[in-house]
């Protein structure tokens, strides 16, 4: 078979980089900038100007985050050497030369890398939930109250909600892109709260990719996360809760909220003070 002739059969699956199908599935790195920013100003009263990207994955975050000027640095860490090489090749690469220079990739893991004290920290998209026991978890929480300034802020998000605790899969289209991103949660025991979750990728002409990401986390819940960040040392952790829309849907501004609401399923942020 001519080259010509595999190409002609090649799949939208085959065709497709699921690093490029998550971030336009599950990231808006904007967005997440304005709030790293607008919180962290109003709990400091000043700029934060370094930044660390815990679990930085694609550096997609760090990447936004050097584009603010040319004040502002940031410093991505991961454990998985192959994404950091995708994220320099596919992101880093696409900064200005000047804004390149203001990131800096590290592949380590979190619990052993030394970094100067950064403004913010950030551990995004639950990959903390690795930890699964108080101890480890406590751990983390007490290396991210260490690589903080002494008015340094650290931010992580979490989800949770009764629908958290079903085995489900969940369907989203992205017709703009051809594609639709299912989140599957596979499995969830209730003794343990461990959760293994997928995800899979569907196109327009019936390919697939099947487990593009696999995750096994213990799903943590708000009060422990907030009682282990004390634990760890950090003055304040406070929940920043979504709004809703006129529907009821999330309009993705996330305030202080001591309560919450008894919402079926929810993304929300802890943001900790030392």
């Amino acid at each position: 078979m001519s080259a010509k002739s595999r190409n002609k059969h090649e799949t939208s699956a085959d065709k497709a980089d699921i690093h490029e199908l998550y971030e336009l599935s599950v990231q808006n790195v904007e967005h997440e900038i304005e709030f790293l920013q607008a919180t962290f100003k109003s709990l400091t009263g000043r700029t934060a100007y370094l930044f660390r990207e815990d679990f930085c994955g694609t550096a997609s975050l760090s990447c936004e985050w050097v584009k603010q000027g040319h004040e502002y640095q940031a410093i991505g860490v991961d454990i998985e050497p192959s994404v950091l090489e995708w994220g320099r090749n596919n992101r880093v690469s696409r900064l200005d030369t000047e804004d390149q220079a203001r990131v800096s990739l590290i592949e380590s893991d979190v619990m052993t890398v030394e970094t100067p004290k950064v403004d913010l920290l950030a551990a995004f998209n639950f990959s903390y939930f690795i930890f699964d026991t108080r101890e480890s978890l406590r751990a983390y929480f007490k290396k991210a109250f260490d690589a903080i300034k002494d008015d340094g802020v650290f931010f992580c998000d979490m989800f949770g909600g009764p629908e958290a605790q079903e085995e489900t899969k969940e369907k989203t289209k992205h017709k703009k892109h051809g594609f639709s991103y299912i989140w599957h949660q596979a499995k969830f025991h209730p003794v343990t709260h461990f959760i293994r979750c997928h995800i899979h990728f569907h196109f327009k002409d019936g390919s697939k990719i099947k487990k593009a990401f696999t995750y096994e986390w213990r799903l943590w819940s708000a009060p422990e996360l907030r009682e282990l960040l004390l634990e760890a040392g950090f003055s304040k952790a406070t929940v920043y809760w979504e709004g809703e829309d006129e529907n009821g849907d999330g309009n993705g501004e996330f305030t202080p909220n001591e309560k919450g609401e008894a919402d079926l399923a929810w993304i929300a942020y802890i943001v900790a003070e030392k």
